[in-house]
């Protein structure tokens, strides 16, 4: 039995106390994902941003906001585990302030400085010893090359190219590459069928490696 820690959902950066930067994602395909996990009978542990989808109740769901959180719950939880599915869209960039309280329209344009959030698979991935990293990566173009750059950076085994379309979609249409940029599995369909996909060509390729 593996413990996989699966990452799920978007994350938000708050401009004000009410305002926030963030993104459409659902949860959908994290949550499917710990569905898989647990029927092909391993441990799944669920860090999620802020969503309406419901997890399985033998996962161990950890719920966070800002991807600051997230990182550090995965950062937390990473060394328990034998791998990661990250399938999460965490925000890239938050405010470089704060305000403490809700900005007033003043007729007159608003001008926000932002900075780079901490990148979770690379923070991950600074820690992986003998652990798998499996990341996904959403790409509006370029989408083979973008994600096989994101593969070499973050030193994963397997990288899921999806589009917008999939973001809080019922369905989604997935490419699985590996490290030499072969398309190890083209999935398409609704994300319950696609998470079970995409587990077992996962549970196929690196926790059966992992076990010989």
């Amino acid at each position: 039995m593996a413990r996989i820690l699966i990452t799920s959902g978007p994350t938000r950066e708050y401009l004000d106390p009410v305002r926030y930067l963030s993104n459409g994602s659902s949860g959908r395909m994290g949550s499917a994902l710990a569905w898989a996990v647990l029927a092909a009978g391993h441990e799944a542990i669920v860090v999620t941003g802020p969503v309406d989808a419901t997890y399985p109740p033998e996962a161990e769901v950890t719920r966070v906001v800002s991807t600051e959180e997230m990182r550090d719950a995965c950062l937390a939880a990473f060394p328990t585990c034998h791998g990661l599915i990250a399938a999460a869209a965490p925000c890239d960039y938050r405010p470089v302030e704060v305000a403490s309280r809700k900005l007033p329209k003043n007729g007159r344009p608003l001008v926000v400085e932002f900075v780079e959030t901490p990148d979770i698979v690379a923070a991950l991935a600074e820690r992986k010893e003998s652990r798998w990293i499996v990341a996904f990566a959403l790409e509006t173009h370029d989408h083979h090359a973008r994600a096989m750059d994101k593969l070499r950076r973050k030193q994963c085994e397997l990288i899921v190219v999806n589009g917008p379309t999939a973001i809080d979609s019922p369905e989604t249409s997935l490419d699985v590459l590996d490290k030499d940029g072969q398309v190890a599995a083209s999935i398409a369909g609704d994300k319950i069928r696609a998470a079970e996909q995409l587990f077992a060509l996962i549970a196929d390729r690196l926790l059966a490696r992992s076990a010989r």
